[in-house]
């Protein structure tokens, strides 16, 4: 029987190779500094631990900040609210999936349809009129559509998706 040394090494060469291009592109989240505000789980691909992923307010803010000038049916007037694009933060994350499980604090839950997610859509506003939300105020996270700039944004259906005191969302196929 013909034995090759060197496919033996060949072989090892190229199982190590395939593992650390699989290490590589599971992309990995920094550990948040602050107060965990949301926490993101299910098809997602850029987590912190645990399959999930742990955001703190100044991780939200890095991600990128939009704002939205609108009334709402909760609030008097109009209000500035500040927060993280839906379509930026599931990009972020490598989001694939349909829904958005939605759930906060006292287990009030939605479900969001990720088509949602879109240019100039939903912020998970974490400021309104440049104070941050507190529990007491909505905080720490409100689902918030443009409602001002369109009439489908101001449906029963919309209104229903508002979800605030936000701080957990599972992504689902």
């Amino acid at each position: 029987m013909m034995t090759f040394p060197n496919l033996h090494v060949a072989s090892a060469a190229l199982a190590l190779t395939i593992a650390l291009a699989g290490a590589a592109s599971a992309e990995h989240l920094p550990e948040p500094h602050g107060p965990v505000i949301l926490t993101v789980e299910g098809a997602i691909a850029r987590t912190n631990g645990e399959g999930r992923a742990r955001l703190d307010l100044q991780m939200l803010r890095d991600i990128g900040e939009t704002t939205i000038t609108t009334d709402t049916i909760w609030t008097a007037g109009t209000s500035e609210f500040t927060g993280v694009a839906l379509d930026d933060l599931l990009e972020y994350l490598g989001a694939e999936g349909e829904e958005i499980d939605a759930r906060a604090i006292n287990d009030y839950a939605v479900t969001v349809p990720v088509a949602d997610a879109v240019e100039g859509g939903p912020i998970l506003a974490y400021a309104m009129d440049g104070k941050t939300m507190s529990r007491r105020d909505k905080g720490p996270l409100w689902l918030i559509y443009p409602y001002a700039s369109s009439s489908t944004y101001r449906t029963e259906v919309i209104y229903a998706r508002s979800i605030w005191q936000l701080d957990r969302m599972t992504v689902r196929d």
